[in-house]
């Protein structure tokens, strides 16, 4: 046997199929596993962005403990400071616009926290042209926890002069163009450090004025797990029957040589 397929020239052929087959089934099997992890995080993300809001303390104490805060729902009272309002940029299909992060003071001492107020168009970046929605007093606010913003290779740099951000980094938002203190400073100045992670405002209620527009959160994480299972078995498949065509294909070819006289 070895023999024949030795002179058929399948040795080499056979080991390699022997090495990539494994790899290609060990590769779709990952991805199997991959899939039900990214099924049963959304379903968790999903289970957290509906659930009946936690309070700040909590929230912070999470993150703290695990660091697995992402979307947890959250609700606290306090005054906004719009003398610290920053500008996270955020185009959409339609139009060119920013985010509004404003500085929350809360009740409480706690640290403050900026909270992601809502969308507005460029033409209302400016906040003079919006004052109806600059709310004064204590205010309740319910939205959803985003951790900080790694920054992307290409994103352009901040513009912390002209307050124009493309990262959310709340502790650079927090200090703008100043260097952020030390502890001893903090601790001299009586200052609270800002929280580590901000808030997506719900829409609902509404800003006065309807600007900024609430909600902007969108849960969506790609899933193509699923395209990848069938990409790699369906590469072990081809593999299987191009190496039982191509064996066939020499042994044949060795049996009719034998045949010759």
């Amino acid at each position: 046997m070895f023999q024949r397929w030795r002179d058929a020239g399948l040795i080499v052929p056979t080991l390699l199929t022997l090495v990539v087959l494994p790899v290609l089934i060990g590769l779709g099997t990952w991805q199997w596993y991959r899939l039900q992890w990214k099924e049963d995080l959304i379903a968790r993300l999903e289970a957290r962005r509906l659930a009946e809001p936690v309070s700040y303390v909590s929230a912070l104490g999470k993150f703290v403990n695990d660091g697995d805060v992402e979307y947890l729902r959250v609700r606290l009272s306090g005054t906004f400071d719009h003398n610290v309002e920053r500008h996270l940029y955020a185009p959409t299909t339609r139009a060119q616009g920013w985010h509004i992060y404003t500085l929350l003071q809360p009740e409480g001492g706690l640290p403050p926290i900026f909270v992601n107020r809502g969308w507005v168009p460029n033409d209302l970046k400016d906040s003079a042209k919006r004052s109806e929605g600059q709310i004064g007093g204590s205010v309740t606010v319910t939205g959803l926890v985003r951790p900080p913003q790694v920054r992307g290779y290409f994103a352009p740099l901040d513009d912390a002069v002209g307050n124009q951000w493309y990262t959310r980094d709340a502790d650079a938002m927090r200090w703008s163009s100043k260097s952020p203190p030390t502890l001893q400073d903090l601790a001299l100045s009586n200052a609270k450090a800002v929280a580590p992670f901000t808030i997506d405002a719900e829409a609902e209620p509404a800003n006065p004025g309807g600007w900024p527009k609430g909600g902007t959160t969108e849960v969506r994480l790609p899933n193509n797990h699923l395209q990848y299972v069938l990409t790699w078995y369906g590469l072990a498949l081809t593999l299987i029957g191009v190496f039982v065509a191509f064996s066939r294909q020499r042994l044949a070819e060795l049996d009719r040589e034998d045949l010759q006289p």
